[in-house]
């Protein structure tokens, strides 16, 4: 069998588009002799289309769509991922076109109802008790979270129903280091069940989620066999020695046979992958008959029997595996592909990105000249009386080394303003008071400030003519934006926006945040590789080793507010995704009230988080999707 895995970008409800792009996959496929080609799941709709599914007239276009796709699809078996919406009960599908025909549906069983994840709220399961005859191999077809199960329905199809290539279509979303989990458990299937695995990933980004692609096929022994580029799309063809399904005594499975459950091979260290399972998910369990579906290919090429397969195709070019990416190096594609995908698919065409001189700033323009290309990309220095030179020579470096234009717009004038509009209303409060005002490298000193009173925003008196050139920054982009067509970037990274050392309606306006799921530490590696990346050193030196400072008052420091970076990212860590209490954290080594403090800014911040922009999701616990807090809320361990 000629097996083709065609990894595409398609858009969240572009039906017409994401049709086209798999009927082009379809005829390359066809050229280079596939008798079969799968596509991802939700091919056809995108993924996830969420509340679109709650429509009625997006589920019929979805079928409509499905047809006209399914009429492209002759001389070859294709496998299209779809919303199936059948008497009213929506299934998220594979579609089994052979020859231009809809022979075949199967739904997914285990639904994901986690992290990112909501099919349960859309989707009803199926059973996964199928198998298909095709070109006289028995084929599991499952849909992504099925499989990441080991009693899941490859097993069944496996096990009972006989099945020697299990084909699992996929949109499963990227995090750091993602693909190495899902090569672990994938090979760790294929020798449990002694079958062929085939995995096609979606690639491309959708809102906060990236898909990496790194479509995968695993041989009986888990030997990777064949492996499709990270985070662009690609088409893996091979060719397969399937055996004909066959019963334990030796007898060649029939349309009506149900096959008993055969002795599994021996584990081996290490098969056993680690992942989260579905809450309320049920396998499919044993003793119903395996429906079987047997998908002729009668009349393919001139011949008039069922031997296909067997034919003499085209030699297909060597291809060795593709290497994956390291670990800093897939963050940074991902960090590309997401802002590529969400700047394009959205209708933009250039960004607007405020240049500070720091490395945040610096690090965007980097994603975003690598992500749209150098003319789509416009910085903009915004110099307040607090900021320093070295600031603004920075930025022009910043820009001139990507070769974007710089716009300069100082907001001295424009803050004057402010203040003196809002001299009578301040009459009586100091200006600027600071919330630590100890020697930076003494963490004794950092204490829980009052409720809603944190870092750069919320009730706090102390930090308001701060937070006004935050905003006058934030209105001067947006500005732009209207005026131009621009989409604004903001800036911020994980780790403010973990504490809320960021401002509302300030550095948090814009339309898309790249880098809100990268802690600062991770920054400075990710600049550090772009910098050995060519072209090399556009992020000068000196931005990388100045002290972090927003530049909002006179000598200040991030410092002055938060423990130092490599002890507060590993404390978030601990405290945002792993979900570790105080004295956990503690016990890891840190001190109690640095982690007090932390967890009460972590706490306190819900509501700013709440309205920030949406961003690249690259952690396992991302805020927003993932990470799921009430704004309303009175427990916390920080007291």
């Amino acid at each position: 069998m000629r097996l083709a895995l065609a990894q595409i970008n398609p858009t969240v409800g572009d039906l017409a588009g994401n049709s086209a792009k798999i009927v082009e996959r379809i005829a390359s496929a066809r050229q280079l002799g596939a008798d079969v080609v799968a596509f991802p799941e939700l091919a056809l709709s995108g993924y996830p289309p969420e509340d679109l599914l709650l429509k009625r007239s997006f589920l019929e276009d979805c079928r409509a769509w499905l047809d006209r796709t399914a009429a492209a699809a002759t001389g070859i078996i294709a496998i299209i991922g779809f919303p199936d919406d059948h008497l009213r009960d929506v299934g998220n599908a594979a579609a089994v076109i052979n020859n231009g025909r809809l022979v075949g549906v199967y739904r997914k069983s285990l639904l994901p109802n986690y992290g990112v994840f909501d099919e349960v709220r859309y989707f009803r399961p199926g059973d996964g008790r199928q198998v298909f005859e095709i070109g006289g191999a028995g084929v599991g077809i499952s849909i992504c979270e099925d499989i990441w199960h080991r009693d899941g329905p490859p097993r069944i199809q496996a096990e009972e129903g006989g099945a020697r290539l299990l084909i699992n279509i996929s949109a499963s979303p990227y995090h750091a280091g993602k693909g190495g989990e899902r090569a672990v458990m994938l090979a760790a299937r294929a020798r449990d069940y002694g079958a062929t695995v085939a995995y096609v990933n979606l690639v491309g980004g959708q809102d906060e989620l990236v898909f990496d692609g790194q479509s995968m096929v695993f041989a009986p022994d888990g030997r990777l066999i064949a492996q499709g580029a990270q985070f662009e799309e690609d088409l893996i063809v091979l060719d397969l020695d399937i055996e004909p399904p066959q019963r334990p005594d030796g007898e060649s499975v029939g349309a009506r046979h149900a096959v008993p459950l055969r002795q599994r091979p021996p584990r081996r260290p290490g098969d056993e992958a680690t992942t989260q399972a579905a809450e309320g998910a049920s396998c499919p369990s044993a003793g119903a008959l395996i429906r079987r579906t047997v998908v002729s290919t009668r009349g393919f090429r001139g011949t008039g029997t069922d031997t296909r397969f067997l034919s003499p195709k085209p030699p297909l070019p060597a291809r060795p595996p593709a290497a994956p990416l390291d670990r800093v190096a897939e963050i940074y594609r991902a960090l590309a592909l997401g802002t590529r995908d969400y700047v394009r698919k959205n209708g933009f065409t250039k960004v607007v990105i405020g240049l500070s001189g720091g490395v945040d700033s610096a690090l965007t323009a980097c994603v975003a000249v690598d992500a749209l290309g150098a003319g789509n990309v416009v910085g903009v220095a915004m110099p307040s009386p607090y900021s320093s030179a070295g600031s603004i020579t920075d930025a022009q470096a910043v820009a001139s080394n990507l070769g974007i234009e710089l716009r300069q717009v100082a907001i001295g004038e424009v803050l004057a303003a402010y203040l003196r509009a809002l001299e009578e209303q301040f009459a009586g409060r100091r200006p600027d008071a600071t919330l630590r005002s100890s020697d930076a490298s003494s963490l004794r000193p950092l204490r829980p400030p009052k409720r809603n009173s944190v870092a750069r925003e919320g009730g706090s008196t102390s930090v308001a003519e701060e937070n006004i050139q935050a905003r006058i920054r934030g209105n001067l982009l947006m500005a732009l934006s209207n005026k131009f067509g621009w989409l604004v970037l903001t800036t911020g990274n994980k780790s403010e926006l973990a504490v809320g050392y960021c401002t509302l309606y300030g550095d948090m306006a814009g339309g898309f945040a790249v880098i809100k799921d990268i802690p600062k530490t991770l920054v400075y590696e990710l600049a550090r590789w772009r910098n050995a990346q060519p072209p090399p050193n556009v992020i000068p030196e000196s931005v990388l080793t100045k002290e972090p400072s927003a530049e909002l008052r006179p000598d200040q420091r991030d410092t002055d507010s938060l423990p130092p970076y490599p002890v507060l990212d590993p404390i978030l860590h601990a405290y945002v995704e792993e979900d570790r209490g105080l004295d956990e954290i503690v016990g890891m080594g840190f001190d109690r009230q640095t982690v007090r403090y932390v967890i009460g800014l972590v706490d306190r911040n819900e509501y700013k988080r709440r309205q920030a922009a949406p961003g690249v999701k690259i952690t396992p616990k991302a805020f927003g999707r993932d990470r799921r807090l009430p704004i309303t809320n009175r427990y916390t361990e920080s007291s």
